[in-house]
């Protein structure tokens, strides 16, 4: 296979729940670019060294490696120019970079404190090692203590995605008329959530709710066939 995606995976090599992963999956199949994707493990780190960094993912195109999930998107734009675009021009791109340190600097930080505690359960026993080791160290406290007031913290969670609450009730997509990068960008956290946790992080009558739906719906139901906590 010419593209190959390394993506994160638990224990059961089904279950992909990275973020940034999903992002790269989700504009994969936006581009149609056939792919091989590959489970990759927290304790694998060998397995993509060559590629200069120990985190996934990590996109192999022929002889060329690329990693970080912003990097991979702008790659595969640029490479495929005659697939349906993620951006839809450079306004479109500058939009989505936007969004990319938005999800990053609210989504990420914001959902990790509601769900920390229940990725273990998915683990390899190396890997929930690991994962709960060096989390802790990150954070400087047990895992279940980072999230033991998850039902009152989840409030403030919803509301800081009001600036994406108010664009989804004007419109299916942010993107525009169609789904692009900054939906796969936005999507991605919800999905990582989704997948490890059954915690609800979004009320039934969101329009953010719904629009993850018609996500989890996309590409043959891509997301929405992956090993997942939450229902719905």
């Amino acid at each position: 296979m010419d593209v190959i995606l390394h993506d994160l995976c638990g224990a059961d090599p089904a279950r992909r729940f990275s973020p940034y992963c999903w992002r790269v999956r989700m504009a994969l199949a936006h581009k149609g670019i056939a792919h091989e994707t590959l489970p990759w493990r927290f304790t694998e780190k060998s397995a993509i060294a060559d590629a200069g960094t120990d985190k996934v993912p990590v996109l192999r195109h022929a002889d060329r490696t690329i990693h970080e999930s912003w990097r991979i998107l702008e790659y595969l734009e640029d490479n495929w120019p005659g697939a349906p675009t993620l951006f839809g021009g450079e306004g479109g791109r500058a939009l989505a970079r936007f969004v990319n340190t938005w999800s990053d600097a609210v989504m990420v930080p914001g959902i990790v404190r509601l769900i920390i505690s229940d990725i273990p359960a998915h683990l390899a026993p190396e890997d929930a090692e690991y994962f709960t080791r060096s989390r802790e160290k990150r954070f400087g406290k047990p895992l279940a203590e980072i999230t033991a007031d998850r039902e009152q913290a989840v409030e403030a969670f919803r509301r800081d995605l009001h600036p994406l609450r108010m664009v989804l009730r004007e419109r299916p997509w942010l993107s525009g008329p169609t789904a692009g990068a900054a939906d796969y960008i936005a999507f991605g956290p919800l999905q990582w959530a989704r997948c490890t946790s059954a915690f609800p992080l979004l009320a039934p009558d969101d329009p953010v709710h719904a629009w993850r739906g018609r996500l989890l719906d996309a590409f043959g139901g891509l997301a929405r066939a992956m090993p997942a906590e939450e229902i719905g």
